[in-house]
């Protein structure tokens, strides 16, 4: 029987009358790369709000490692074990590649906030655990010799490792990526494959991922979900997503779904799945 870290259980949400998503059940396996899919509008992000505790769903329930996480705020769901990243990158303006991760080490903090001003022994202590164990979260990711630059000045791809690394700094058992890939060349795609899977074997954490570009969902997810409209349509492996009638009818239409065509050379040719979302009911 599967270890399940993450459930979703018939979770719906509505805005004002508008339904961004009904039904939502999943089941998310410990240790797994599972990708959740869908054209734009389908209600991917907000998922991810919901599960996160930034959205309260209108009734259902979210379960993470055996305990219900529904009503907790944002902060006590990171510490019991969920952080994620956003589709648009969100870095600390100004400071430096260690500093943003140390920043996001305070969260499992032991010493008392008071001990920071006072420079007692407990607050010194941590600090240097905490900048020791960014350093290696740094290293981990490949930035561990622009520790010292400007967050926002590094080259895009970095500051999405960087992004992740202070994801990571939260010491996570579930890892939520939104469009890790966007904005990337092909070459920068590719690495991010890679990329991923080290993360999840190093850190032993899992990744829930919501992406656009389909090579990447393909060539390194082991189970993808996809959504339309705010309902699951579909689940199973890269190779039953990519021949699934209604995937294909989602994105391209029933035109297309009739002809078999794959959503995944709609994507390559620069269509609908490629393009990014930005409405925060996506």
């Amino acid at each position: 029987m599967a270890d399940t870290i993450l459930k979703t259980e018939d979770v719906m949400i509505k805005f004002g009358g508008l339904t961004a998503v009904s039904g939502f059940t999943i089941e998310v396996e410990r240790g797994s790369i599972t990708s959740l899919i869908g054209p734009n509008g389908a209600g991917k992000t907000t998922c991810f709000n919901i599960i996160t505790g930034f959205y309260k769903p209108t009734s259902g329930r979210v379960i993470f490692d055996g305990c219900d996480i529904t009503p907790l705020e944002p902060h006590v769901v990171c510490k019991s074990g969920v952080a994620r990243t956003f589709q648009n990158i969100r870095l600390f303006t100004g400071g430096t590649v260690l500093q943003n991760v140390m920043t996001a080490c305070w969260v499992r903090q032991r010493a008392p906030w008071w001990s920071a001003p006072l420079y007692l022994p407990l607050f010194l202590r941590e600090e240097r655990e905490i900048r020791g164990r960014s350093m290696e979260l740094l290293e981990a990711v490949g930035l561990d010799k622009l520790a010292g630059e400007v967050a926002t000045g590094l080259p895009y791809g970095a500051q999405r490792r960087l992004e992740i690394a202070r994801a990571l700094a939260t010491n996570p058992k579930l890892l939520l990526l939104d469009e890790p890939a966007a904005g990337m060349n092909p070459q920068e795609s590719q690495d991010l494959m890679d990329f991923i899977r080290s993360i999840r074997d190093k850190f032993d954490v899992t990744i829930l991922m919501i992406e656009h570009d389909m090579k990447v969902v393909m060539g390194v997810s082991e189970w993808i979900r996809v959504l339309d409209y705010g309902q699951l349509i579909a689940e199973g492996t890269p190779a039953d997503i990519r021949s699934n009638p209604k995937v294909i009818e989602a994105y391209l239409g029933k035109d297309a779904a009739r002809a078999g065509e794959s959503p995944t050379r709609k994507a390559a040719s620069g269509g609908r799945p490629c393009e990014g979302e930005e409405s925060d009911h996506a």
